[in-house]
């Protein structure tokens, strides 16, 4: 009866019944498709592309279309789709996200909705976390699309730019959310029509969709160029700062992540300054560096936050652990950091272009999503990309325990029990995997193994090349492995070991390079692979049994993340397709969740039992208690999100009509017609500049007027003074003759030049300036919203007040813009050009490590050991870029 309810006011139970019924109606087309032929089955494609063309919809057809894929994958990889991932295709393709747990499949299950939505001809893009993942899927899953007639691209770092174009104009495309989106902003910086690359933004599947959707959303994509402010003042505070004391000189609030001067901390500074007052208007830039530097002091940990490697500080990601080389932290706080750990600082950048990907995706006619954790962040999906979450059936039971947590009262006899419990599993062969939160603590663990003489591997932004391969094989007998954050890995922990990877390792050995689903390889190669791939599917089928013998794989946590769904990732590594296994959490006072978040009951129940040191509480109250925490902070980090969000959707409005004319004037629309309203604006502008309404004519400033329009629309005229000096005249009547004789010098200007030429120079000249003035809108834009969260203080709404004058600053913005084309127009010389090729400004974009393009060869000149060093540092060459070159 209690299953019964529950299930009448459960909303995923009855999508999922729905859901059903939609794979009796894929099942019961099985028997007659696995039937066809080769030929056959694949000619089902053209099938379905007519009978789209003749009127029936994609729900018409997603019955028999999700049967032939089924089919296929059949007999192209042997593996056929279980009916929970027939639902889940079905998820994808209604525009919802599919929450399965690890290791059901979810690679295969995009297929269905891929092959689907392909058969419409505008393009589906299938969204991984890294090249890594994006390069394998297309080559695996790929071969299921080529059998069928679909064609595959891939877009990962490095590619040239035909061969970029030519994956956009695939049926479907793999790629990395950074590609995605970075090929967005280059193709709105594009000064031709041939560099463009991408087409219709159609429909999206987002592999780790809480990943990218929510933990990466945070950060803007921006392309930059180099600026010119010096970089003096971040060494000089970064040697004042640390003469500070904190608490005495300065407060810090970890909660809301904020370092503020305390009275006698302004007395001090301003005492070795040699300043009056730190607060006057004079010094607000120094006041700035100065906050950036208590910041990189106080709250920015090394190993933590940012790692040093080849003398550059590189941020840590705090959700997957991975290393984010290219993003910087903006607003100066990278510069400070530089400053902070002695290494070169490289000069701010200045925006050319920047998009969330919030605003991004929103831009997809059709989005989708599939995760093994979505359903905690629900809401947010819901409110900011109008995306519901569909929790799909395991197809086999879930039989993990997931264990209460344990508490200690300092970290330090935490980790000492943690060792001690691997130690223990590690006794009897069964695998672990130990998650942390940061380097630092893995590195830590990794040290007190050691001295225990337990062999382990450990995965964290350090050592992530081998990432693949080490949690491929974290499941084989007596393994122990230390990982950071375990979200959007992408590879399973199979028990007993990973064959595939075992026999890549042994081709490696050979000189032989293979990858899954790869195939360019040879086909002696690929005979070889085929029999090491048996040869260790019997070795690890034999572990497999053991392990699972053992209790399968033992999960610990180190310490709980501030998101439940980072928790669940981790667990979710243990218990995959009806596996064994076994997860629990260990944690401390001391850790930062507990110390700014966590209730004081627990610490309180700590001291009145007067529990030793060593002495663990483990009771489901303190699990609540500490979910309660996460649960708080989840919502205060989802405010500031959608706060961040409000301020990005204005700016996303005045971007979109930005990028939308931008668009119209690259692909060759006649611009004449625009260009004569510039005119005509331009001119209205400035008689209501010189000649204001309101204002007698007498006070009129008619020589200005006349100065104002040779400099602007109307070069070397012969208007004298004594035409316009009747105080009779109207305003009406100045605007109408001034436009005319301006509409009169254009048309002369077309006849010069020739029709051809002159639309040639106007979409030029439109581009430049376009270019010009949003990108200093875009800074003036930052300036403003930096200041504007004070009009909170006099009780008006800072995101309100940002719309107010954003939109003034765009309608400036947009003013300059026609009179610089009006100005150009008249003025500009025509010479020989080269044939336009693909743009080399110079650029750069804050981008993954796997993503870092390799080093370029160097062909200057070679330099002395003791000659100046060429990057401008001021030491010698040996001591300072030689090793690294």
């Amino acid at each position: 009866m209690l299953k019964f309810l529950k299930s009448l006011f459960d909303d995923n139970a009855r999508e999922v019944k729905k859901l059903d019924r939609v794979v009796e109606d894929v099942n019961s087309f099985e028997p007659k498709i696995e039937k066809l032929s080769d030929p056959e089955l694949q000619a089902k494609t053209a099938e379905f592309k007519n009978r789209l063309a003749s009127g029936e919809t994609l729900d018409d057809i997603l019955p028999e279309a999700f049967a032939v894929v089924r089919e296929a994958s059949k007999r192209v990889l042997g593996m056929r789709h279980y009916d929970v991932q027939i639902m889940g295709g079905v998820v994808l393709h209604q525009g919802r996200i599919a929450e399965m747990k690890t290791g059901e499949g979810k690679t295969l299950v995009a297929t269905l909705p891929v092959y689907l939505n392909a058969l419409s001809g505008k393009g589906v893009h299938v969204v991984t976390v890294n090249d890594y993942l994006a390069r394998r899927d297309s080559e695996w899953m790929g071969q299921i699309y080529r059998f069928l007639g679909l064609s595959v691209g891939l877009v990962v770092h490095g590619l040239d730019w035909d061969t970029r174009r030519n994956s956009y104009l695939c049926d479907i495309t793999y790629g990395t959310n950074n590609e995605f989106g970075f090929d967005y902003l280059r193709d709105n910086m594009a000064l031709h029509p041939k560099q463009l690359v991408q087409r219709e933004l159609n429909y999206a599947i987002v592999d780790e969709v809480d990943s990218i959707l929510i933990d990466e959303a945070r950060t803007p994509l921006i392309i930059s160029g180099q600026s010119d402010k010096p970089t003096d003042l971040y060494y000089r505070m970064a040697q004042l700062v640390p003469k500070l004391k904190r608490d005495a000189d300065f407060s810090v609030d970890e909660k809301a992540n904020s370092v503020v001067l305390t009275e006698e901390g302004v007395t001090k500074v301003e005492k070795m300054l040699g300043l009056e007052n730190l607060y006057d208007d004079v010094h607000m830039e120094l006041n700035h560096h100065l906050n950036q530097a208590l910041k990189a002091h106080a709250l920015m940990k090394r190993d933590r936050d940012y790692v040093i490697r080849d003398g550059q500080v590189v941020i840590v990601d705090e959700f997957t652990g991975r290393l984010m080389f290219g993003r910087r932290y903006s607003d100066g706080l990278h510069q400070a950091i530089e400053a902070k750990e002695g290494v070169k600082i490289e000069r701010e950048s200045q925006t050319l272009a920047t998009i969330t990907f919030q605003n991004y995706f929103r831009m997809y006619k059709k989005i989708a999503g599939m995760t093994g954790t979505a359903l905690t962040e629900e809401e947010e999906f819901r409110k900011i990309y109008g995306l519901d979450v569909v929790v799909i059936p395991t197809n086999k039971p879930m039989i993990r325990k997931d264990l209460p947590d344990v508490v200690y009262k300092s970290q330090e006899s935490k980790y000492r029990a943690v060792v001690e419990k691997i130690a223990e599993r590690h006794q009897t062969g069964q695998p672990v995997l130990v998650g942390t939160i940061s380097i630092e603590v893995s590195e830590l663990l990794s040290q007190m193994l050691k001295k225990r003489g337990i062999k382990h591997q450990v995965l964290n932004a350090k050592h992530h090349d081998q990432e693949a391969e080490i949690v491929a094989q974290a499941g084989r007998l007596g393994a122990v492995t230390i990982a950071t954050n375990m979200a959007g890995r992408g590879t399973d922990i199979i028990l007993g070991g990973n064959p595939e990877f075992l026999a890549q390792a042994e081709m490696r050995k050979n000189g032989i390079d293979i990858e899954s689903g790869d195939l360019t390889v040879e086909p002696e190669h690929r005979e070889m692979y085929r029999q090491l791939i048996k040869k260790y599917k019997e070795q690890t089928d034999k572990e497999h049994q053991k392990v699972v013998e053992l209790g399968g794989l033992y999960v610990i946590g180190t310490e709980r993340h501030d998101s439940r769904r980072i928790d669940n990732q981790l667990r979710g590594r243990a218990g995959r397709q009806g596996d064994p296994g076994t997860s629990q959490f260990y944690v401390s006072l001391e850790d930062d969740l507990l110390r700014l978040f966590g209730s004081d009951n627990i610490a309180g129940l700590m001291e009145k039992l007067g529990l030793e040191e060593d002495t663990p509480i483990e009771h489901n109250m303190v699990s609540r208690s500490i979910e309660t925490a996460q649960k708080r902070v989840e919502s205060r980090n989802f405010s500031i999100r959608k706060h961040v969000l409000q301020f990005d959707d204005v700016m996303n409005q005045q971007r979109e009509i930005m990028y939308d004319q931008r668009r119209r004037v690259l692909t060759g629309e006649n611009m004449k017609e625009n260009v004569k309203e510039m005119i005509a604006r331009t001119v209205q502008n400035s008689v209501d500049t010189f000649c204001p309404e309101g204002v007698y004519p007498e006070e009129w400033d008619r020589e200005g007027l006349l100065n104002h329009a040779d400099q602007l629309y109307l070069p070397n005229h012969d208007i004298k003074l004594s035409d316009i000096d009747d105080m009779e005249i109207e305003r009406r009547q100045l605007v109408d003759m001034l436009t005319q004789k301006s509409l009169e010098a254009y048309e002369k200007r077309e006849e010069e030049l020739g029709a051809e030429t002159l639309r040639e120079i106007e979409r030029m000249v439109l581009l430049r300036m376009v270019d010009e003035k949003w990108m200093d809108h875009l800074d003036a834009m930052d300036q403003l919203r930096e200041g504007i969260g004070l009009r909170g203080y006099g009780q008006r709404d800072p995101v309100t007040e940002y719309k107010f004058e954003g939109y003034e600053m765009f309608q400036n913005m947009v003013d300059s813009i026609q009179e610089g084309v009006v100005r150009y127009i008249f003025r500009v010389d025509v010479v020989k050009r080269p044939e336009p090729e693909q743009q080399q400004r110079k650029t750069v974009e804050n981008k993954y490590q796997e993503e870092a393009p390799a080093r370029p060869v160097r062909r200057e000149p070679k330099v002395g050991r003791n000659e100046p060093c060429p990057c401008g540092s001021g030491k010698k060459y040996k001591k300072c870029c030689a090793n690294k070159d």
